[in-house]
């Protein structure tokens, strides 16, 4: 095994990754595990596979190097939708002036290829660290983060985490989070002919948008933080009504809220709850909170003095990022996971959010190859640091 990356490797994994279709849902990540699978175990590693559901199952590698930290590896199997515009098979890797197109180049196949490859060269150099190595791919980050909620929630330990997303290479070492309760107005049914001898809950609902619009603007969007910017409330779904000829008796809501770094979900939940309260009070209006839609979970960050953020920064920096940050996510990802058992960690990867869940999805070759040698570095400086 080599020390340095082997790109023809790379993109050729890249490809078998990108032809293995992970588009979720279903996802149906199994064979990209067992793909994955053979690879690690072929570069030393002793692995898992944890199904939490028929075919949905996470990768757990293990490569045990003397007394130390436990430090992790973590992205995801699964891909959004393909969809339509594309210029090339999006099932295809296609390689045209300098970039590597299809579903997953940059969200998130070309990031773990290129921590299989890190993993490789670390396997090649265990004089260089002590302690253990864990990749960890998961499925089903794209929806609700299934695979890496059930994967913390066997408490493992982690004492530093790399998430593979795409960042350009920068460091992002905090990120929003994000609650979606689905609000029930009421109203009394009537025939559409009548409707004095009903209840409008679409009206209702209206009344209750201008106070989720008011309390958006007046309450939610001041609360701010330095990398990940402000809080914000909305609303993206609305269903009201079963037929044509008669006065509604229910309207549905789907509210967003997401949240910065330092918001308790505790709190925002019950926060929601007393603006239906206030409805109420103010407009004699009766609504409820009937579901939460899963989310990929809370908000989350890493302090900017933490070892890991440190050692990002100047791994980026060495491999020709002229900007390495920290900056900070507007959405959401797995590093809220990783941290709720106690691991620092910052997401670093290659390609640029913009251009992900989009057609024509690309990474750019060079920042694909140097995203290994960015994650070699970083688990070899915290492999490092047995204060962790």
């Amino acid at each position: 095994m080599s020390t340095s990356p082997d790109a023809g490797r790379m993109k050729r994994e890249l490809a078998t990754l990108i032809a293995i279709d992970t588009q979720n849902p279903p996802g149906h990540e199994a064979p990209a595990a067992h793909y994955l699978r053979e690879l690690l175990i072929a570069s030393g590693f002793d692995v898992s596979l944890q199904e939490y559901k028929p075919g949905r199952v996470n990768v757990i590698a293990r490569l045990a190097n003397g007394s130390g930290p436990v430090f992790a590896f973590n992205t995801h199997m699964d891909v959004v939708p393909a969809g339509g515009g594309w210029s090339s098979d999006p099932f295809a890797l296609t390689e045209k002036d300098g970039r590597l197109y299809g579903r997953g180049a940059c969200d998130c196949k070309g990031p773990l290829a290129a921590m299989l490859e890190a993993v490789r060269m670390l396997a090649a150099d265990r004089a260089a660290w002590s302690g253990t190595l864990l990749a960890v791919f998961v499925a089903d980050e794209e929806i609700a983060s299934e695979g890496a909620k059930f994967y913390a929630a066997g408490q493992p330990r982690i004492d530093a985490a790399v998430i593979g997303e795409p960042t350009s290479n920068a460091i992002f070492s905090a990120h929003k989070g994000s609650l979606r309760p689905v609000v029930r107005v009421h109203g009394v049914a009537a025939h559409s002919g009548t409707p004095h001898l009903g209840e409008n809950a679409i009206y209702r609902a209206a009344e209750l948008l201008g106070l989720v619009a008011e309390h958006h603007d007046k309450v939610v969007r001041h609360r701010s933080h330095p990398l990940v910017g402000a809080a914000s409330l909305t609303v993206t779904r609305i269903n009201g009504g079963h037929a044509d000829n008669v006065l509604p008796a229910g309207c549905d809501l789907l509210l967003d809220r997401r949240m910065v770094p330092g918001e308790d979900e505790g709190a925002v939940k019950r926060e929601i709850g007393d603006l239906l309260v206030l409805a109420r009070e103010r407009f004699g209006l009766r609504a409820e909170i009937i579901d939460y839609k899963a989310t990929t979970g809370g908000a989350t960050e890493t302090a900017l003095d933490a070892p890991i953020v440190q050692a990002s920064l100047a791994a980026s920096r060495a491999h020709g990022v002229a900007k390495p940050g920290p900056f900070g996510f507007q959405g959401g990802c797995d590093l809220v996971h990783f941290r709720s058992v106690g691991a620092q960690g910052v997401v670093i990867g290659p390609g640029d959010l913009a251009v992900a869940h989009k057609p024509d999805e690309y990474v750019p070759l060079d920042e694909f190859i140097a995203s290994s040698l960015i994650y070699r570095d970083v688990a070899k400086a915290m492999l490092r640091n047995q204060d962790l």
